[in-house]
This record gives structure tokens, C-alpha cells and sequence, in this order.
């Protein structure tokens, strides 16, 4: 007759290791502090300003017009164009940066 195999588990004894350091509370991690967001100059938000005034379509097609030209055929169209864009575009009306759309480059 064969000898029947037993398990490895059959001629080692079988040990339960306990667990390192117990229970432990966890103390809470210390808040991460949010880096300052960069001050931007005047001169950055009002470029963002007429960046966004450039993306709303409901002013009208800006290809091929200055902004003041394209805010003043939006008022006199009675889509009510924001104020101050054309307080910043009066105030910078020689700075190109400002004059011209994001679309100014775009062929017609």
C-alpha cells in the first residue's frame, strides 16, 4: 500500500502572528496649505476681462472688428455689452493688446 501525503501544515505547527503595535489611534494629518493664488497686475485682469467679453457670442462676430467697434454694435443692437469693457477700452485705446479681438488673426 501507498503511503498517503499529509500537508506541510501537518508537520509544522500552525503559529498565528499577532499584530505590530495593536490598535492604534490615528491622529489627524495636518491641514494642506493651499499655495496663494499669484496677484495679477491691473493690467491681467483686464486682459482677462476682454478675453472673456472676446468668447461671448451673444455680443455678436468679432472677426474683422476692433472690440470698441464690436461693443458699440452690440449696444446699439440692445444686447446690453458690459460697461466696463468699454471704460478699458477707452482707457487703452492706443495698446493693441487691447483693441484688437483674440480673433484678429483669423482671415475672414
Amino acid at each position: 500500500m501507498t503511503q498517503k501525503r499529509g500537508l506541510i501544515t501537518d508537520t509544522f505547527k500552525v503559529v498565528n502572528k499577532a499584530r505590530r503595535g495593536g490598535k492604534r489611534d490615528k491622529c489627524p494629518s495636518p491641514p494642506i496649505a493651499e499655495p496663494e493664488p499669484p496677484q495679477l497686475s491691473e493690467r491681467d485682469i483686464d486682459l482677462q476681462g476682454l478675453k472673456k467679453f472676446d468668447l461671448e457670442w451673444k455680443f455678436g462676430p468679432c472677426t474683422g472688428i476692433s472690440r470698441l467697434q464690436r461693443w458699440e454694435r452690440a449696444a446699439l443692437h440692445g444686447l446690453n455689452p458690459p460697461q466696463e469693457i468699454k471704460d478699458i477700452l477707452l482707457k487703452q485705446s492706443t495698446d493693441q493688446e487691447y483693441t484688437q479681438s483674440l480673433w484678429c488673426d483669423y482671415p475672414l
